[in-house]
């Protein structure tokens, strides 16, 4: 993200935090027992965590599917084919506040089929090393269930929508998720 390094320090006036502006891909992992994988992200200036789907930023001069392809094989180990992404699904604007600084992100939300398989996280970057703190598969009753933060909070909706291709892409509302809001 704007090749800066994160520090994680809270800022003492958030309102000054470091502004980002990017476009990202989040993709729903769905494997043969309808469970969706997770990472629980987490901001260490403030201690918060939360759930969150793979995905990330798209690199200068990618595509989204190209992104899509890119993220999973760095976040999980597992290789997909183009072919078999599906979406775009739905898209939104967020705003995210953390610690340190203030991420503005467009996303675009793909969904793939996958067998079951073991998640590799060598290929993580420094700040997913620090990040990131564990990872898991979710059923959609676990996932309303739950009272842990998650991210997106219309995941089972959007998840939903994986089997209507009709409805794509849904424009989801603007939203802020944030351990820090601004």
């Amino acid at each position: 993200m704007n090749g800066e390094q994160r520090t994680f320090v809270p800022a003492e006036d958030p309102a000054r935090r470091r502004q980002v502006t990017r476009a990202t891909v989040r993709v729903l992992l769905v494997d043969p027992d309808e469970r969706v994988f997770l990472f629980q992200d987490s901001d260490p200036g403030t201690g918060g965590r939360w759930w969150i789907l793979p995905g990330g930023g798209i690199d200068d001069g990618e595509s989204e599917l190209d992104a899509v392809v890119r993220e999973i094989a760095e976040e999980t180990g597992f290789t997909i084919a183009r072919a078999d992404v599906l979406g775009p699904i739905a898209r939104r604007h967020v705003r995210h506040g953390y610690s340190d600084q203030i991420v503005e992100q467009d996303d675009a939300f793909y969904a793939i089929r996958v067998p079951a398989f073991d998640i590799d996280t060598a290929g993580h970057t420094d700040e997913e090393r620090v990040t990131l703190q564990q990872h898991r598969w979710w059923t959609r009753a676990e996932i309303a269930a739950s009272e842990e933060e998650i991210w997106p909070a219309l995941l089972v909706g959007i998840w939903a929508l994986v089997d209507e291709p009709a409805t794509w892409p849904v424009a989801l509302p603007t939203v802020e998720e944030s351990s820090v809001p601004s």
